[in-house]
């Protein structure tokens, strides 16, 4: 017997939405669409045709392709030209199925098509889950960098159906648990003893609480970018090779050391960030071949780098934005990363 799915809120005045987890909620998609008084939908999936829900009203469903590298200008122009042709209006829907790269292309989309067409996700890996698929942050890289051309667009509905997790790779699951990881230092306290429902959950609750309170990332979202400014970097550095999710765990890591090194937390809490990565089966240290220099020269290209390197980082207060951080303070870290046995 299908267990009843748990509901997180997204207070958000006139665009919250509700996030649904658990075995199964994709079924639910047709009411969704049916309460919405959506009379077409454009399906956008990553996933084999046997995972992908009827939406309940006549639908075209366009081919998707997770990874970072389909995350570009070119891929949502392409989406936008098959809304086009299938006529989709400000009264139909446009699904989402697929990992984190499918949510954030599908959302772009959707948010500038006629200026605005409704968006509900499928999230279909826990990185998506637990985080890319809630709160309405949507964006594609450039060659420049990672997710600098984007909007805010929120979803009408998220389905983090559990069942589609059983498809996952091992690989793709740890990588998932990268965010998971970081959510124990933006507020959301100990994760690790809990069931995989009960960590999506607590995770997404803490996502929504700080959403609902920065909608547009003037100040406390910030603090949702634990680990993430080193983990960006990483990614670009390795051509993509290392996950999201893996480079975040390194990046909490080295942010806990930063951390440490600025006199902001105790050395018991810097063990225990590497700790708590550590026990998700998560990487520790820098890949080899990665320089620091490098690191730091694309940390500079960070959003939230308007004065000088920044990072979120834990302190007396929790975690907050820090800027005007020593180079000197960030590439001594970094090297104890790569030094790492």
């Amino acid at each position: 017997m299908t267990a009843t799915p748990q509901i997180v809120a997204v207070h958000l005045g006139e665009r919250s939405y509700d996030v649904h987890i658990g075995q199964g909620v994709r079924h639910s998609l047709p009411d969704i669409v049916a309460a919405l008084g959506a009379r077409r939908a454009v399906v956008i999936s990553a996933r084999p045709p046997e995972w992908v829900p009827d939406p309940g009203v006549p639908s075209r469903i366009l081919p998707a392709a997770d990874g970072e590298h389909t995350k570009t200008l070119a891929t949502v122009e392409e989406y936008c030209r098959q809304f086009a042709e299938f006529g989709l209006t400000r009264s139909d829907v446009v699904v989402s199925c697929g990992g984190g790269t499918t949510t954030d292309t599908a959302g772009l989309a959707a948010a500038l098509f006629h200026r605005g067409v409704p968006v509900i996700h499928l999230p279909t890996s826990l990185l998506a889950q637990v985080d890319a698929s809630v709160g309405g942050k949507t964006a594609v890289n450039l060659p420049e960098g990672k997710n600098l051309v984007g909007a805010y667009w929120q979803p009408k509905a998220v389905l983090c159906d559990i069942d589609y997790l059983t498809t996952l790779p091992p690989r793709e699951m740890t990588n998932g648990f990268g965010e998971i990881a970081r959510c124990h230092f933006i507020g959301a306290g100990d994760l690790r003893g809990l069931s995989l429902r009960e960590q999506i959950a607590a995770s997404v609750r803490r996502k929504s609480e700080v959403v609902a309170a920065d909608e547009r990332d003037s100040g406390l979202r910030h603090v949702l970018n634990y680990g993430h400014t080193l983990g960006h970097a990483l990614e670009r550095a390795t051509d993509f090779s290392l996950r999201h999710g893996e480079g975040v765990a390194i990046g909490t890591v080295f942010a806990g050391r930063l951390a440490g090194e600025l006199g902001r937390i105790s050395q018991a809490r810097v063990t225990e960030h590497h700790d708590v990565v550590s026990h998700y089966g998560l990487p520790t240290q820098l890949p080899s071949g990665v320089e620091p220099a490098e690191q730091i020269a694309l940390m500079r290209l960070d959003k939230k780098a308007t004065t000088g390197l920044a990072f979120v980082l834990d302190g007396p207060d929790g975690a907050e934005l820090v800027t005007g951080v020593p180079q000197d303070a960030v590439a001594k870290v970094l090297a104890s990363l790569s030094r790492e046995a």
